[in-house]
């Protein structure tokens, strides 16, 4: 009875050593050589894989690394300690980098108009199978969230108007929300490029473009005749602003009548008061208010201001 237990215990054990030498001598025959120095790269570098480097992944970009094919630069997310660190491990200099955030080229939303109403799932790369999108601009953010989905900062979100939103405060450069963004609304853009033009193409004419969207570019050119240092040209109808010329003198800006040229240091209203209105209104005689008593006036300050100089100047009446 014993015997028949031993026997089969003894020939699997037997078995799983044998195998077991067989896969440690197979390792190490057949092993390949890890470069010490990218697995080191590899955990200095963002973690994230978010891909905004360009290869699918950080260990894609320490081996890269590793061969001096790319710079040190190439990481966005790390922190500029790890980056030195990292040319300390290479033997290579580390250089000045520039930060880098996501960027929406639309604005549209609701100011968009519809083709249809879309009633499927909530994706905005199903949305893009149906008759290219639900919205009238074929290159319009459809709100659905697949970017906020693929950030893996959580830098992105729907705002109000129906329009993928960019946190600046913990704005990262998530390029895995650019490539899941299917009409490509998303850029990284260098965050020293204050002055920014919103629109990704735009083939049709003021005439055709307005009636689809009311806060697209429309070609106007007011914005190229404002800049006086050339640094913006009208492409396919589209501003673009070289920042290289640009000085972010905001004058681009505050004319754009659609919105389309941003800044995060330009608030825009409604409408400002033409310089006469607001004369007519600070200067204008008030007329005499009927009350029970005796007649009284209900003056603006500036008026009273006004009055009280011309009388101390002797020509009060």
């Amino acid at each position: 009875m014993l015997q028949d237990i031993l026997v089969p215990l003894a020939a699997v054990g037997g078995l799983g050593l044998v195998m077991g030498l067989l896969l440690a001598f197979a390792s190490k025959k057949f092993s390949v050589e890890v470069d010490p120095k990218v697995a080191a790269v590899r955990d200095l570098l963002g973690g994230a894989n978010c891909g905004a480097c360009g290869f699918p992944g950080c260990a894609g970009l320490a081996s890269a690394l590793a061969e001096g094919s790319v710079p040190v630069s190439a990481c966005p997310v790390a922190s500029s300690e790890n980056k030195a660190k990292i040319a300390e491990i290479l033997g290579i200099e580390s250089g000045d980098t520039e930060p880098v955030a996501a960027f929406v080229l639309c604005q549209g939303g609701k100011n968009c108009k519809d083709n249809y109403d879309y009633i499927g799932v909530k994706s905005c790369a199903a949305a893009k199978l149906v008759a290219g999108g639900p919205k009238g601009c074929a290159w319009g953010c459809m709100g659905f969230g697949d970017c906020v989905a693929a950030c893996p900062f959580g830098a992105l979100s729907i705002n109000e108007n129906g329009v993928a939103h960019v946190d600046m405060e913990s704005a990262r450069p998530a390029g895995s929300a650019c490539w899941a963004c299917p009409v490509g609304v998303i850029q990284i853009l260098p965050q020293s490029n204050i002055v920014r033009a919103r629109g990704k193409k735009n083939q049709r004419w003021r005439g055709e473009i307005r009636p689809v969207c009311t806060k697209a570019c429309i070609g106007c050119g007011i914005c190229v005749k404002q800049c006086e240092f050339g640094a913006i040209t009208l492409e396919n109808n589209l501003a673009r602003i070289d920042p290289a010329k640009c000085t972010a003198c905001l004058a681009c800006a505050k004319k754009c009548p659609t919105g389309a040229i941003v800044s995060p240091y330009v608030r825009r209203s409604a409408r400002l008061p033409r310089r006469s209105d607001a004369r007519k209104s600070l200067y204008a005689r008030p007329r005499p208010v009927k009350r029970t008593g005796p007649c009284c006036y209900r003056a603006p300050l500036a008026y009273i201001i006004y009055r009280a100089r011309e009388m101390s100047a002797g020509n009060g009446g």
